[in-house]
């Protein structure tokens, strides 16, 4: 067998090795030759040397010199972009010849917002993996926003997500489970001891909400409005532990998902039921609409889909 690396592919009348790839999108990454060769576990001069013959292939300058770095021309920044999604198909076609062989032994990129990362994922991957015990995953959080642009960009296979895209082209999926926001309050607020409240008995509090670019908080603003008032926002954060934190510490009131009940602290509020309006949030499952999935992750995708139907317990 060949070695890989003397693949090539022809650019204008030229030859350009995948290795010179590899080692061009590490430089630009790092903006450093030597670390990139650190990175890539060779010699700078290999490293040096690559990079001056693909220059001369392409008859281009990709680099410029700034101080100790190196930074990137602007055709280099446009080869950038088309190398490296040629080594990404590269990565993914030598992926699904393994997964062909024996999908036992795939990786699954995983993306996930952090409210589901304290119950939900660490269950499903768990529950997936008594089964397939040899498949890796390759986690990825982050918030509604960037979830969508790591599943179009491929940097992730699918995604959950809160909550589900109905509008977006880009995406396809399917909701996977609809689940209540309850309201958290201070354990010596008046309302904390009630089964149940309607929202509109909490238009006179200050609220406790996560920030601009996360999903919940035009949840909770919208349940409000819906309610006859505009929550007033004393403070804001970033994770639900931090929400319900705050509400415990006396700060405020607030609205959280059944998913943020699991996790437990020294710093817990009350947790009750609004009986009005009924305020819910969708969690799908995402992929790319103009890719089928690899095989491994078609796996999983069934599999979680079955999960939802059969196993899974809400509060």
């Amino acid at each position: 067998m060949s070695n890989p690396w003397e693949l090539t592919v022809a650019e204008r009348g030229g030859r350009v090795e995948l290795r010179q790839l590899e080692y061009f999108v590490q430089v630009a990454r790092l903006q450093h030759v030597t670390k990139a060769a650190e990175e890539l576990h060779v010699a700078q001069s290999a490293v040096s040397r690559q990079i001056h013959r693909l220059e001369e292939e392409l008859g281009v300058r990709l680099f410029m010199q700034r101080g100790r770095n190196v930074q990137l021309t602007p055709v280099g920044q446009l080869f950038l972009r088309r190398a490296e999604a040629l080594l990404g198909d590269l990565d993914r076609a030598v992926m699904e010849i393994h997964e062909f062989l024996d999908p036992e032994v795939g990786e699954i990129r995983l993306g996930f917002p952090h409210s589901l990362g304290i119950h939900l994922v660490p269950q499903v991957v768990a529950a997936f993996r008594k089964l397939h015990p040899n498949v890796k995953f390759r986690f990825r959080q982050g918030m509604y926003p960037s979830l969508i642009r790591d599943v179009i960009d491929a940097e992730v296979d699918i995604a959950f997500i809160s909550p589900y895209p109905e509008n977006n082209e880009q995406v396809t999926g399917e909701v996977v489970l609809t689940e209540s926001l309850y309201a958290i309050l201070p354990i010596n607020h008046p309302l904390a001891k009630k089964p149940a409240i309607n929202l509109s008995e909490l238009k006179d509090e200050t609220f406790v909400l996560f920030g601009n670019g996360y999903s919940l908080r035009p949840i909770v603003w919208d349940a409000c409005k819906e309610a006859g008032f505009t929550p007033k926002i004393g403070f804001e954060g970033e994770e639900s532990g931090t929400i319900r934190g705050l509400v415990a510490a006396g700060m405020g009131v607030s609205l959280l998902p059944e998913m943020a009940m699991y996790e437990t602290s020294s710093m817990m509020p009350a947790v009750v039921k609004i009986s009005e309006p009924k305020v819910t949030r969708t969690v799908g499952l995402i992929h790319r609409s103009s890719e089928k999935l690899p095989l491994v992750v078609q796996i999983f995708h069934s599999f979680l889909i079955d999960f939802f139907k059969n196993d899974y317990e809400s509060l």
